[in-house]
């Protein structure tokens, strides 16, 4: 999609009331379905993080920035995810965090970010973070910078083929908690986004077909 008929036709996305739950059940894996539906808070027990879903122009058409992280040891080792991470004490708020993390990883600074709005709060159980999205959009094209002791490599998603819902499918894969289970996946190339990040992928999209 051009970048700059994203631009105007997201003028009301601020608008727009977040799907929320129905959004992320059709990514998450079915042993997260019943939690999700009980609705269970986590706020105050979790770990608090914030992820940044940023757009921008590359040859003039929007794309989205993902991140591959490194291979470590840890429950998030080696899968896709956005700009983001945990929330410090010298962060006065999520939404500042979300920032800071995103010129940490990839080298955008956010004085170039404009944050449109927050998405749905999702938590992850097997690291106990409870984590806060936020969309942001820059108007040029970036010069990526990327973090080596935390990011591998990035994936430039062109907006055209998220909204494209031949992307998403199924895959057994293993997890921290259980071996060999079938998940809902965004297949981007050689890339599966899964767990937290394809749900709340997942809710961005739903938003952007209502202003699209």
């Amino acid at each position: 999609m051009n970048f700059n008929l994203f631009l105007n036709s997201i003028s009301t996305i601020s608008d727009v009331v977040l799907p929320s739950i129905s959004s992320h059940i059709k990514m998450a894996p079915l042993e997260r379905i019943d939690s999700l539906e009980k609705r269970i808070d986590y706020r105050e027990s979790a770990r608090k993080a914030a992820v940044m879903m940023l757009f921008y122009p590359k040859e003039d058409n929007a794309h989205l920035i993902l991140i591959v992280r490194n291979t470590y040891p840890g429950v998030h080792s080696a899968q896709i995810a956005f700009p983001g991470g945990k929330v410090e004490e010298t962060d006065s708020n999520f939404q500042k965090a979300a920032l800071r993390e995103t010129f940490e990883e990839i080298g955008v600074s956010s004085d170039k970010i404009n944050v449109i709005r927050s998405f749905s709060s999702i938590y992850i159980p097997p690291s106990n973070f409870l984590v806060f999205p936020y969309m942001g959009v820059c108007t040029s094209e970036l010069d990526f910078v990327l973090q080596n002791e935390e990011v591998s490599d990035i994936i430039e998603l062109p907006l055209k083929m998220l909204l494209d819902d031949s992307i998403i499918t199924f895959k057994t894969i293993d997890t921290s908690y259980a071996k060999s289970i079938k998940v809902p996946v965004f297949q981007i190339h050689d890339h599966t986004v899964w767990g937290a990040t394809a749900m709340m992928l997942s809710e961005l999209k739903d938003v952007l077909k209502m202003v699209l």
